[in-house]
């Protein structure tokens, strides 16, 4: 089955313009912007589709218990449902599908990647009024409910990739052990905000597209979105000059590692000489 394809260039261009517009907004709305992301992934993704998607996950809350109580109770309930009755959940497969990043398609599937999963769980629980929010623990996305930082019943970790369950103390320690194989630090269990989410989405799907050089239009498009993000690492514009000379696109991938290079100059002058020299050898591919 053939991945999906993104929109045209105008449709394109009108999803870029209200992804930089909801991300700049001061409480950006994490499913709008995963929709417009998933929208320029899959061409096919109209508004009605969008429209769709909401009302799903509006329907999804309206099933919870009301107000279920402590933060535990809230991570039971989100199980029970997205987990147990409509099995949401994640393989190791899931990893090699452009799909499993995409929100309407994880939606349809019940299944995807951790992070892809968690907003789902986030979107519902949020909208039921739990108190919750994404951890980006070291190579796996989970769900906290609670105040992190708080005493009491404090937080509870879920792990919608795991079908929603419950994770004990010792399950988040052995989770980052296995990604990093360093202890679980306290900072790594922080809420993690909209946009953190919205570019670890993208990191990912440039990750999928990394790997398949047939793909290189995706690992373009997820670049230029991240570009739209209000803070966002200035290395992005060199790894979209490379993607760009990687393609064919000599002038254009030439003109952006200039551009680069400028930026750099002002804290790296040799570095922006070496730029500037893979700017030369980019320009000398055309003849």
């Amino acid at each position: 089955m053939r991945s999906p394809c993104p929109p045209p260039p105008g449709r394109s261009a009108e999803l870029r313009e209200r992804f930089a517009e909801e991300a700049r907004c001061e409480r950006p709305g994490l499913s709008a912007l995963c929709l417009l992301v998933a929208a320029e992934g899959d061409g096919t993704l109209d508004e009605a589709g969008m429209d769709a998607v909401e009302i799903e996950l509006d329907r999804l809350a309206g099933e919870l218990p009301h107000r279920p109580g402590s933060p535990h109770a809230w991570a039971v309930a989100l199980r029970d449902l997205l987990g147990e009755r409509y099995g949401f959940h994640g393989l190791p497969h899931d990893y090699r599908r452009l799909e499993s990043s995409l929100l309407h398609e994880v939606l349809r599937r019940r299944r995807g990647l951790p992070i892809l999963l968690s907003v789902v769980w986030i979107e519902v629980a949020r909208r039921a009024g739990a108190p919750v929010y994404g951890v980006a623990l070291p190579g796996h996305f989970v769900v906290g409910f609670g105040d992190p930082g708080g005493a009491g019943a404090g937080q509870v970790l879920a792990d919608p990739f795991d079908g929603g369950r419950v994770l004990t103390g010792p399950d988040a320690e052995l989770l980052v052990a296995g990604a990093t194989g360093g202890p679980l630090e306290p900072s790594m269990l922080a809420p993690a905000g909209t946009l953190e989410v919205v570019a670890r989405i993208l990191n990912n799907v440039r990750a999928w597209a990394a790997t398949r050089p047939e793909r290189t239009d995706v690992g373009l498009w997820a670049l230029d979105v991240a570009l739209l993000l209000p803070s966002r690492p200035a290395r992005l514009r060199y790894e979209r000059a490379q993607l760009l000379v990687q393609r064919g696109e000599f002038t254009a991938g030439a003109a952006e590692l200039e551009a680069y290079a400028d930026v750099v100059a002002a804290v790296d002058p040799a570095a922006a000489d070496r730029i500037r020299g893979e700017a030369l050898a980019a320009r000398a591919l055309l003849n």
